[in-house]
């Protein structure tokens, strides 16, 4: 094997695939959708934000260089012979950024008191002392019209994006008008940590925070984040993309390692849960935690202290 200096090598491991496939083949370089490419060869191969993956045989990798060792199988020294002697003074390209379209997000008004909401959460099982931070940090209020519980999903800086509605006396749940998925409902770790908890819904994220209470440990220590409701992939595993709320957070906290799934214990679910493991696992340490005694971590909770759980009346709705 030929000697490569370390930093030629350094160099070619700076250039990322969409670069280097729009530089120098623009023809094997495919337009999926929205920030997303795939090559001509492997349509189950998808370029974006910086990494790629291919579907099909369940590998992917950063850069230029890892496509050509991994897909092309070209040995690593001529692999970074062919990327740095095609030229490494040129500009990295990255794909035509899209404007995401912007929402008015039209929160309910607040009602003067939040108590019904209060007593609905603590029916269900939450810590109060959950709710109170929820509802300090603007993260949950009640409703003025249909006293429904509001959890409000913030960006990096703490502004409201997204609002899910959920109703005290029904079955009733919805979002506010003009609500961004990419910021659902969280609660981010109180120092660094390298860990994600990823939910279903907004209750099963406190309910979860609760049982860590319970038994002792600090419910703030790892990150939280709710999808907004039932995440339902592709049928085909090539065609179907993490969840917005999923990719925001993980952009907006990079730090991030670990991501434990704790998704609801029915089909729906488990089947989330699989195509979200085989989709992160490139990038990421990815641990299954389904509801252990129930369907999901509300009902698990409830169990553990004998509660029985709320039954549902007449529908209602926020307009």
């Amino acid at each position: 094997m030929s000697f490569i200096a370390p930093d030629v090598v350094a160099r070619a491991k700076q250039m990322d695939l969409y670069t280097y496939l729009s530089t120098y083949e623009p023809q094997e370089l495919v337009h999926f959708g929205g920030g997303t490419y795939c090559t001509r060869e492997h349509d189950s191969l998808k370029i974006s934000n910086g990494k790629w993956y291919w579907f099909s045989r369940n590998i992917g990798g950063r850069s230029a260089l890892d496509y050509l060792i991994k897909v092309r199988g070209i040995p690593f020294t001529e692999a970074v012979e062919v990327i740095v002697g095609r030229s490494m003074e040129l500009p990295v390209i990255s794909p035509p950024a899209r404007e995401p379209p912007k929402r008015t997000l039209l929160l309910p008004e607040a009602s003067c008191s939040n108590t019904r909401a209060v007593n609905y959460l603590v029916g269900r099982g939450i810590d109060r002392e959950l709710i109170d931070f929820c509802i300090r940090t603007g993260r949950l209020y009640e409703s003025e019209k249909y006293h429904n519980v509001v959890f409000v999903g913030q960006d990096s800086s703490g502004k409201p994006r997204y609002a899910n509605l959920r109703g005290i006396t029904s079955d009733f749940k919805g979002e506010a008008s003009g609500s961004d998925k990419r910021y659902s409902f969280s609660i981010p770790a109180e120092g660094n940590c390298r860990t994600l908890h990823v939910f279903e819904s907004a209750i099963d994220l406190l309910s979860f925070a609760t049982m860590c209470k319970l038994a002792g440990r600090n419910w703030q220590a790892d990150h939280m984040v709710s999808l907004a409701g039932v995440y339902r992939p592709r049928k085909e595993l090539r065609e179907s993309s993490l969840p917005l709320a999923l990719t925001q957070y993980l952009h907006d906290h990079p730090g991030i390692r670990k991501i434990v799934l704790r998704l609801d214990n029915d089909y729906a679910g488990r089947t989330a849960t699989q195509v979200l493991q085989t989709m992160l696992a490139a990038d990421y340490e990815v641990n299954i935690r389904s509801p252990p005694e129930s369907k999901d971590y509300n009902d698990c909770l409830c169990l553990r202290l004998g509660m029985p759980m709320p039954k549902t009346k007449a529908r209602s709705a926020e307009r």
